[in-house]
């Protein structure tokens, strides 16, 4: 009565840095295609989950300390180059992007994999992951930072998720 079964660890889903350059380079004739792709890109480059990323306004971008644009951290040049791509591609005035939900978005990421040859299950969600692990933590950023990026609330939050990303960087290092 009382028996209850262990929680199942759920595999960690994100690009490798080869999938990510596959995706990158790959350019669709769909506009809608385009577009998707790009939305999941500036997430991989920012780690801002869907409802963040499609509530994020110009009013929201600042220069920081470093003369650089900021969000919640400093904008890689990819991210900046998408929001260019989004003023340029899309019409979009009063966000950065194009507004798409969450469920069209990951409907379209399905067919965007089996196009470019990538055999994994992609959400928006898996951007976020791709950000904190190909982006950040194969890129030797301390996990403190990468736990403040993603903010979460507390590090063993970041340690629990990534376990098998820190691990392949520590054999790596060794190794």
């Amino acid at each position: 009565v009382e028996y209850r079964p262990l929680k199942e660890r759920k595999r960690l889903v994100f690009l490798t840095q080869e999938e990510l350059k596959l995706l990158e380079d790959y350019h669709f004739a769909q506009q809608r295609l385009e577009e998707v792709k790009n939305i999941y890109l500036f997430s991989v480059y920012t780690g801002l989950a869907y409802h963040e990323a499609q509530a994020l306004q110009p009013k929201h971008i600042v220069k920081g300390f470093d003369g650089r644009n900021w969000i919640n951290l400093p904008l890689l040049p990819q991210a900046e180059k998408l929001i260019i791509w989004f003023e340029r591609f899309c019409k979009v005035n009063e966000y950065v992007q194009p507004r798409i939900s969450n469920q069209k978005v990951n409907s379209y990421l399905r067919e965007i994999a089996e196009v470019v040859g990538i055999d994994k299950k992609l959400t928006h969600h898996t951007a976020r992951k791709t950000f904190a692990t190909t982006i950040l933590l194969y890129n030797d950023v301390p996990i403190e930072v990468v736990s403040k990026l993603l903010g979460h609330s507390d590090i063993s939050v970041t340690q629990r998720s990534y376990a098998q990303v820190l691990n392949k960087n520590i054999s790596n290092h060794i190794g």
